[in-house]
This record gives C-alpha cells, sequence and structure tokens, in this order.
C-alpha cells in the first residue's frame, strides 16, 4: 500500500510539473523538441537532485516510465496548449499541485534513507522548487521561486505536516493526503490573496565616527 501511494505520488508530481514547463514552451512558442526538454526538466529536476544528494538510484534511470510520462504529456500540451486561453493561470495551479505533492514525497523518500527530520524537510522543499527553478531559468523567465508570494513555504509546510502525521501515528496514506492538502491551500492563498511572509526592510544602521 504504502510503495503504491509513493509511486502515485511521484508521477503525479512528474506530471503536474512536466505540465506546467509544456506550458511555458507553448508561452515561449518553442518546437516540439523545446516541449520534450522543458517538460522533462521540470517533471524529473526535483527527484532528480533528491536522489543523488541521498545516494540512491535515481527514479527516472530505474524506472522509465517517468520519461514516457513527460514527452507524453510534451506532445499532449504540443497539440492543445492553444486551447488554454489563461495559460499562466494554469500554469501556476499545476505548479502549485505539484509543490504540495512533491513536498511531501521528497519529505518521505529522505525520511524512509534514514536522514534525520531537518534534512527530510530540505528534501522536500528541494524535489518541490528544483524543477521549477530549473524551468524558469532555462525559459528565461522570472523564477516563481523568488516570488513575493509564498512558494517554498509551501512545500515546506506539507512535508511538515507529513512528518508529524507520521510522528503522530497516522497512516501514511491519510498522512500524506493532509500534508498535500495544507501545502496546497497554503500556495493557493499566496496566489489569491497575495499571501508573504515579511520582508527585509532596511533600517539606520549605526555610524561611527
Amino acid at each position: 500500500m504504502l510503495s503504491q501511494l509513493i509511486q502515485v505520488l511521484d508521477l503525479v508530481g512528474v506530471a503536474v510539473f512536466a505540465a506546467s514547463g509544456a506550458l511555458v514552451a507553448s508561452r515561449k512558442e518553442m518546437d516540439i523538441i523545446g516541449f520534450g526538454v522543458l517538460a522533462t526538466l521540470t517533471g524529473i529536476g526535483g527527484g532528480t537532485l533528491r536522489d543523488l544528494i541521498l545516494d540512491r538510484p535515481v527514479f527516472w534511470i530505474a524506472d522509465q516510465t517517468y520519461l514516457v510520462v513527460c514527452l507524453a504529456i510534451a506532445g499532449l500540451l504540443y497539440v492543445t496548449a492553444h486551447l488554454v486561453q489563461r495559460r499562466y493561470v494554469v500554469l501556476i495551479w499545476m505548479d502549485a499541485l505539484g509543490l504540495a505533492a512533491y513536498g511531501v514525497l521528497g519529505a518521505h523518500i529522505a525520511a524512509a534513507a534514514g536522514t534525520g527530520i531537518f534534512p527530510a524537510l530540505a528534501m522536500g522543499v528541494m524535489t518541490a522548487t528544483f524543477g521549477g527553478v530549473i524551468r524558469d531559468v532555462v525559459s528565461q523567465e522570472a523564477p516563481l521561486f523568488l516570488n513575493q508570494e509564498i512558494y517554498a513555504t509551501a512545500a515546506l509546510a506539507a512535508a511538515m505536516v507529513y512528518l508529524a502525521g507520521i510522528g503522530l501515528g497516522l497512516a501514511p496514506p491519510l498522512a500524506a493526503a493532509v500534508g498535500i492538502g495544507i501545502g496546497f491551500v497554503i500556495r493557493a492563498g499566496a496566489i489569491a490573496r497575495g499571501w508573504h511572509l515579511p520582508r527585509y526592510r532596511p533600517r539606520p544602521g549605526r555610524t561611527y565616527e
């Protein structure tokens, strides 16, 4: 049951992020190769970094289904993206769902590998955000990661809630569902309401004569 949940979360995260990469490619009017590259980089980027750091087999090399999913979504959106009138809106909402799912997944995989709580949280955030960072940098878009609204914090919240739920004895599927739900709600609030953390403001410094 748990292994099936992990695979579902992984496929959902890859698929959603791949779609967000393909939507960026459509906005940039790229060719089919560009769609494939952006979808794949976005879909597998975060998980690749996670696996390399944890020194475990890279997931898409061990199971090439993930590459097939990325390329299939790239091809599908190459011929259908024009039907989505507000592609940027769809992009940020799909990114929000992937962010929450991958925050939970990254934390779970790191914890299962024997890391402590803080490394597991860090892996959750990295898994959730790195693919989107690659997507935005490669496509020369302003990275969502650096937006004023809450972004990485939503992935952190998803990971924290999942790990806390496991610590409290919740069944992993329930803990994952709650973590994903809370992470998504936080990111949704940032998108819809402009939620953000307090920003640094310059303050007069002490002068020395």
